[in-house]
């Protein structure tokens, strides 16, 4: 049976437990809502470890909206029935006050400095997002002390910011796994249970421009330029007007687009469809 811990202090313990045991510990962050892409983690986390364990907490911490920050679908009750159904060991929440207990006031918390993976893209459009995000995972990295902590790429630059923040701590391994995409080819996020039936159709042309941009550098192009503006093509034939819809290379980020012919790429959108927004990406690069 899986274990429901309330606070970061009995999840701790429960984790201290299970490393004085000789026991490996595979971790999954999340802000709940969880859906295939989540249960994908999990299973990773389950066969390359001895006991899983996955934090559920809403981070006020990287919302720089506070409508966004109060919109953000929870299910605490479906999560919990979604994760005892897949063999998770241990679940655990908590509050802001209880992850940081040493501060008097919220405002005192000392945001951690994302690093250079932060720079540009999705970080300049969310200011102040990636530090909470760095803030948060060094705080649930110390309670659960993981052997490995799972991430998804379809939030390639916030694995850039993670790996930063694991090569400055030393721990834990980081296993980025695959994009898990429903059907029509839109990537599975909690947002996704915001959309309309409408939305939805329309917000498939984030992955047909991402998948279009790999079919390209399949011919040969190389030229950033032209490969953003065949992303911009599918955006453009369904009326989404993107937030953003760049090239980088996943291997040397830089904010700035990449200049001459590339030989390596991440191509990266972030839209508006109906009021929810969503971000996608995909390796250019590789057969996967």
């Amino acid at each position: 049976m899986m274990l429901r811990l309330p606070d970061p202090k009995n999840a701790r313990r429960w984790c201290a437990e299970q490393r004085a045991a000789g026991r490996t510990i595979g971790f999954v962050p999340t802000m709940g809502a969880l859906h295939p892409g989540h249960m994908e983690l999990l299973r990773r986390a389950r066969a390359e470890n001895d006991v899983s364990c996955v934090s559920i907490f809403v981070n006020p911490l990287q919302f720089n909206d506070p409508k966004d920050l109060a919109s953000y679908p929870r299910d605490s009750e479906k999560d919990a029935r979604m994760l005892e159904e897949a063999g998770c060991d241990m679940i655990f929440t908590g509050t802001l006050e209880q992850f940081f207990p040493e501060v008097e006031s919220l405002e005192q918390i000392v945001k951690r400095h994302p690093g250079p993976g932060a720079e540009g893209v999705e970080g300049a459009a969310r200011p102040g997002h990636f530090a909470g995000v760095a803030t948060i995972c060094e705080r649930l990295f110390k309670v659960v002390g993981p052997t490995r902590a799972y991430f998804g790429e379809k939030d390639f630059q916030q694995t850039l910011v993670i790996k930063d923040l694991t090569r400055a701590l030393g721990y834990p391994e980081i296993v980025v796994c695959p994009t898990v995409r429903e059907p029509s080819g839109l990537a599975w996020s909690s947002r996704n249970y915001l959309l309309s039936e409408a939305d939805r159709v329309q917000a498939a042309c984030l992955s047909r421009g991402l998948f279009a941009a790999r079919a390209t550098w399949r011919t040969g192009e190389r030229d950033p330029a032209r490969l953003r503006k065949v992303l911009l093509q599918e955006l453009q034939v369904e009326g989404v007007e993107p937030e953003y819809a760049e090239v980088r290379d996943p291997e040397a980020w830089r904010p700035d687009p990449p200049n001459g012919p590339m030989t390596r790429a991440q191509a990266l959108v972030a839209a508006r469809v109906g009021r929810v927004r969503l971000i996608d990406t995909l390796r250019l690069d590789t057969n996967d």
